[in-house]
Order: C-alpha cells, then sequence, then structure tokens
C-alpha cells in the first residue's frame, strides 16, 4: 500500500499544476496523500508561483469536498462504512462535533491534518446546509494551504521542516478565538432571553 501511495504521489507530481489539483480533489473523498507534500515541493521549486499554487490546491480541494459531500448525501452509512470500516466510531464523533461546535467543525477539519475526507462525506450523511459546509471548506483549505504557501515564499528550506507545528499552533490560537466569541455569543443570548421575560 505504501508503494501504491508513494508511486501515485510521483504520478502527481510529474503532472505538475494539474496534477496538484486532481491530488487536492480526490484527496477530498478519497484514501490518498494530503497534497500538502507536492504543494511544498512546486512552492520550494518556484516561490515566486506559490501562491497560485496555494488557489489550485484550495479551489481542488474544496471541489472534491463537495464530491465528498455528495457521496455521503446520496451514498449514506454503507458508502462510509465501505471506505473507513475500521473508523465508523470517527462518524459519532463527527456528529458530536456538529452538535457542539456546527460548521466551524468542517473549518477545523479542512484547515488541520485531521482527516478532511471523513468530516467533507460525514457532512453529506448528516445533511449539513451545503452552503455553509462549501464555503466553510473553502475558508478553512484556503487558509491552510495559503499558509503553508505564504511561509515557504518567505522563509523557504528553513521552515519547512516546522510547517505541521506552525499549522498546529495557528490551528490553537483559532480554537481559542473561536471558543471564547462562542461562549460570549451564547451568554449575550441567554442575558437577551432573561431580559424578555
Amino acid at each position: 500500500m505504501h508503494e501504491i501511495l508513494v508511486s501515485l504521489s510521483n504520478w502527481f507530481q510529474s503532472m505538475g499544476v494539474w496534477g496538484l489539483a486532481l491530488n487536492s480533489c480526490i484527496e477530498s473523498f478519497f484514501l490518498l496523500p494530503p497534497p500538502d507534500f507536492l504543494l511544498i515541493v512546486m512552492d520550494l521549486a518556484k516561490p515566486e508561483k506559490a501562491l497560485f499554487y496555494a488557489f489550485v490546491c484550495t479551489l481542488a480541494s474544496a471541489i472534491g469536498g463537495a464530491i465528498g459531500f455528495g457521496i455521503g448525501y446520496w451514498g449514506g452509512r454503507p458508502v462510509f462504512r465501505f471506505l473507513f470500516k475500521k473508523h465508523m466510531d470517527k462518524l459519532e464523533q463527527v456528529e458530536q462535533m456538529y452538535k457542539e461546535y456546527g460548521s466551524f467543525a468542517v473549518f477545523f477539519s479542512a484547515f488541520t491534518p485531521v482527516p478532511y475526507k471523513i468530516f467533507t462525506i460525514g457532512s453529506g450523511i448528516l445533511k449539513m446546509d451545503f452552503f455553509k459546509f462549501f464555503s466553510v471548506s473553502l475558508l478553512g483549505r484556503g487558509a491552510r494551504f495559503f499558509l503553508v504557501s505564504l511561509v515557504l515564499m518567505f522563509f523557504g528550506e528553513a521552515v519547512k521542516k516546522h510547517l505541521e507545528l506552525i499549522i498546529l499552533l495557528v490551528t490553537i490560537l483559532i480554537v481559542i478565538f473561536c471558543v471564547v466569541v462562542y461562549k460570549k455569543s451564547k451568554k449575550k443570548i441567554k442575558e437577551t432571553d432573561n431580559g424578555s421575560n
């Protein structure tokens, strides 16, 4: 399996921008290596095109996410079981995250190393609002890929080994910010309800 994945990565790389787009799209709903590795290689080779590569990655990945959403929406749990039979418990976790955090759960999966494909198909199964799903996917994927490309464009090889750590730290900051906003909005709603009563 490892050899197959390496061969696929090499094949995508040989196709240049089209390979990057294809890798980004398919990885959003199927078991493929994330496009980050190919994005990093291409960014380092041509830093002047880094933002263009990030845009290609973002758009293709969001389109792939929409395909994953459709697979979940029309295929339901049997398709999820077929694709991720060892990870059926993940669907329950996705459902729990939706109940607690709403569409932010999709943003979190789109931005972090958490398997985005599980959330794209899970979103379809759980019948999430498609416009919200696609918008948040676009934001999350864009934030991730543009962050990678911007860092490499300005700092190059020096930070290549620390990209995951940078993404993790930014994610933690975003999570803290969203939790604070969420709690404040809940507090305001409670105050408004108490005031009206």
